[in-house]
């Protein structure tokens, strides 16, 4: 799945903020403690980032053209 724009629940937009988190947790950072770095204070956003996996590289593989 791809990180949506906007928050399911309330709407706050939340796409820019992807690649940092991601770039951070590589480095060996504490999501929590990104999380709150970065602005997501809201529950529901904060699930967002902390429930997406990347698979992109994963299904591309298994494109048939």
């Amino acid at each position: 799945m791809i990180i949506p724009l906007r928050c399911f629940s309330c709407g706050k937009p939340i796409a820019q903020l992807w690649e940092e988190f991601k770039k951070r947790v590589a480095e060996g950072e504490k999501s929590g403690k990104i999380l709150d770095e970065i602005g997501l204070e809201r529950y529901c956003c904060r699930s967002m980032f902390l429930g997406q996996e990347d698979y992109l590289e994963l299904i591309s593989h298994f494109k048939k053209s």
